[in-house]
């Protein structure tokens, strides 16, 4: 017999995100967590579609099985007919969704954080579903608004279709070298089957799923996690190397002489492939990108659309726009051109792949194509969750007195004749994010100083650039 459900449940607080469900195992987030989530999620789910076919997949943490069973259970308790997709990278998970033609999708995933985390990212339909969504959800199970039925479950295999969708995309004659890190993440299997059906050497590493990550953290954004990943492209002369995050959504690049890529350069290499093809298109990028990146665009004739960071965001700003290619500074990347737009890394590594086995230039070389403009890294620093919205309307209330250009579409984006510099507030953290980017030195010490000010004017100590 079936355990009986609690008439209610409450949420730890800290564990509805904006874009995700998230929190730490046996401390903010339980299996019973997971039961309330897959019924409450189920129910929203059959508010519409009458007949709710949700799919689930789960990614390599120790945890992660155990509250895939919690989640059938809450789903079925719904009505739901829950399918299958078993351990698999969250964009296998999305596609899924579409092959499928489910009416939504829960991936249990804790992305790239440490490996006592888990959580939740789920689509409706074709959307994400993330803000006022994830709050029905707590709402639901608070007051327990759910659905009764009687739901199945049963297996399903779509890794072999995603494979063979994946390497449509090579479509160059060149085999490349290419070393590859799945950082012990949820992309190991799939890495390995795909490498052995592309052209080329392929140097795997951590490519064994490990939810302790006991190599390196599963965080491709992060230089040092892509240490060993460097070593090997240079070692074995390859012509790049690609890294993915936890659960396969975010791609990190090194060029051939073992130099990283980040998000934002990689976009100029899509965005002239996608122009080429799709002249004129719209190309979005997050609030942080480089301003090289916008450039480049207008440059190559298409029409550069800055938008507020975050996956779902940049999803749903895609559908709203009809929008071919986006990106994130994080290392999502968004293909709606010949794809089917959600995050997907190991598309992204195809593409680029084909991309540079398509050109007379190497990856090193086209990185030195671009302009170098001088920049910060991404600095993160504390502020409440009470302060952190609230000083960015301060600094933008004090700018809006003055001659300078702001881009208020997400924190405040300051551009002046030395660059730019952003500060805004985190979405998922008690935090505060900044980044200038100059022409020279000079001017970025005199972003940072304007950056500092307004900091210290509203009570906030200044990062350490």
């Amino acid at each position: 017999m079936a355990e009986a459900m609690p008439e209610t449940h409450t949420f730890d607080p800290t564990i509805l995100r904006e874009y995700d469900i998230r929190g730490v195992v046996g401390k903010t987030l339980s299996t019973d967590d997971a039961r309330a989530i897959g019924r409450a999620f189920a129910t929203l789910v059959a508010a519409e579609s009458p007949e709710p076919t949700i799919c689930l997949g789960y990614d390599g943490r120790h945890s992660s099985p155990d509250m895939e069973a919690a989640l059938i259970a809450g789903m079925s308790a719904a009505g739901a007919t829950v399918l299958r997709v078993g351990r698999v990278p969250t964009p296998t998970l999305y596609y899924a969704v579409k092959k499928l033609q489910a009416a939504a999708g829960i991936m249990v995933t804790g992305s790239h954080n440490p490996p006592e985390y888990n959580g939740f990212k789920m689509m409706l339909a074709t959307a994400p579903v993330y803000g006022e969504q994830i709050k029905e959800i707590g709402r639901i199970a608070a007051e327990g608004r759910w659905i009764s039925g009687e739901g199945s479950d049963r297996k399903v295999d779509v890794v072999g279709d995603y494979l063979d969708r994946l390497v449509q995309e090579y479509r160059a004659d060149r085999p490349l070298t290419v070393a590859w890190d799945a950082g012990n993440g949820v992309t190991g299997e799939v890495m390995v089957s795909l490498t052995e059906r592309l052209p080329g050497k392929h140097i795997l590493l951590n490519e064994v799923i490990d939810g302790s990550f006991p190599n390196h953290h599963p965080d491709p954004t992060v230089p040092e996690n892509l240490e060993e990943l460097i070593a090997t492209v240079r070692r074995e002369k390859c012509d790049l190397g690609i890294a993915f995050d936890g659960d396969g959504d975010r791609i990190g690049v090194v060029d051939n002489q073992g130099r990283i890529l980040w998000g934002d350069q990689l976009m100029v290499f899509f965005a002239e492939d996608v122009l080429s093809e799709r002249p004129g298109a719209t190309i979005i990028a997050d609030v942080k990108a480089s301003q090289v990146l916008f450039d480049a665009i207008a440059d190559l004739g298409g029409d550069p659309l800055m938008w507020r960071t975050g996956h779902s965001l940049i999803k749903s700003k895609m559908a709203e726009t009809g929008a071919p290619l986006a990106g994130e500074m994080s290392g999502h990347i968004f293909f709606a051109d010949r794809y089917y737009g959600f995050d997907d890394a190991l598309y992204a590594a195809v593409r680029l792949l084909d991309i540079a086995a398509r050109s007379s230039r190497s990856m090193a070389e086209m990185r030195d194509s671009l302009p170098q403009p001088i920049n910060t890294p991404e600095l993160r620093f504390p502020c409440s969750e009470e302060r952190k919205f609230a000083v960015i309307e301060e600094v933008r209330k004090r700018l809006s007195g003055t001659d300078a250009q702001v881009n208020a579409i997400d924190g405040v984006r300051v551009t002046t004749d030395d660059g730019w510099w952003l500060l805004r507030a985190s979405n998922t953290q008690d935090v505060l994010v900044a980044r200038c980017e100059a022409y020279d030195q000079a001017g970025l010490e005199r972003l940072k100083a304007i950056l500092v000010e307004q900091l210290r004017e509203s009570g906030i100590e200044a990062p350490k650039f």
